[in-house]
């Protein structure tokens, strides 16, 4: 059985640990001045009225915070490695990263009460070709893989694989990160679900760009038959027409939906994550 030791999320968990404690470090330093009063001013961590304090409970209490989030990271990801095994979602052809992430996020969500249903982890796999079927809904607590289908990105996103992200309006293009599914309504395309982006700069711009999980008829075998790829969006995540009946009302009102790609920049900065 695989270890925690062994995992490549755990090694970047704890570089993304040493940043942070880095970070932290140099906000709660201070350096000090003495004024014609008498009284030493500190540019630090907790400011005053006319002066600044510096203390080393405020670093003590800064670095246990960091300590309680690593030990709750490492719990997660214990816990993620041991249901993708369980759950044989390899054969499913879901990356171990993507899962393992996935898990880390949703269990902070779901800690922080953002969810109001946390039986359900959605994740859209986009390290994968939208030739793949990517998506991929999970029952968490009994450990079943619910549905696995198509999903479509952006078409400024790329062509059979997403690699260019943004969370701007206009852009055409899929954004990372987690998000909270919300409430249905019908549009344009039918049955279709709203969705809050919770990665700050990454994708809480998604309500403003109207960014939705709806069906559409160009995700479907049969265009990827007929062109060698699937259909591209302006930015939703749309799911095969025959799907959207099936797998929306399963996911919606405040579950896990996360947009998985190995974007460095994406892990080391998101706000769920870290």
């Amino acid at each position: 059985m695989k270890t925690l030791e062994g995992s490549p999320v755990r090694y970047a968990l704890i570089l993304l640990f040493i940043a942070a404690s880095l970070r932290a470090s140099a906000h709660t330093g201070h350096s000090t001045t003495t004024s014609n009063t008498g009284f030493t001013r500190a540019t630090g961590f907790i400011r005053t009225a006319g002066f600044t304090r510096a203390t080393g409970h405020a670093r003590s209490t800064a670095r246990a915070r960091m300590f309680r989030a690593a030990i709750e990271r490492n719990r997660a990801l214990h816990v993620a490695i041991g249901i993708y095994e369980e759950m044989h979602l390899q054969s499913a052809g879901l990356n171990e990263e993507a899962f393992e992430y996935a898990y880390i996020g949703y269990d902070r969500l779901r800690r922080r009460h953002r969810l109001q249903k946390t039986t359900i982890l959605s994740i859209c796999d986009f390290s994968q070709a939208s030739s793949e079927q990517r998506l991929y809904v999970i029952d968490v607590p009994n450990k079943k893989l619910l549905y696995r289908t198509y999903v479509a990105h952006g078409v400024n996103s790329g062509g059979a694989y997403a690699c260019s992200f943004s969370n701007r309006r206009n852009s055409y293009k899929s954004s990372l990160g987690f998000y909270v599914t919300r409430q249905t309504y019908f549009g344009d395309n039918g049955l279709s679900l709203r969705i809050q982006g919770m990665d700050r700069g990454f994708n809480d711009m998604a309500g403003r760009r109207n960014i939705v999980i709806h069906g559409a008829p160009y995700v479907s075998t049969r265009i990827l038959q007929k062109y060698g790829v699937m259909g591209t969006t302006y930015g939703c995540p749309a799911i095969p027409d025959e799907m959207s009946s099936k797998i929306i009302p399963v996911i919606k009102q405040g579950t896990c939906f996360f947009i998985y790609y190995p974007s460095q920049r994406y892990l080391e900065r998101s706000s769920v994550l870290n």
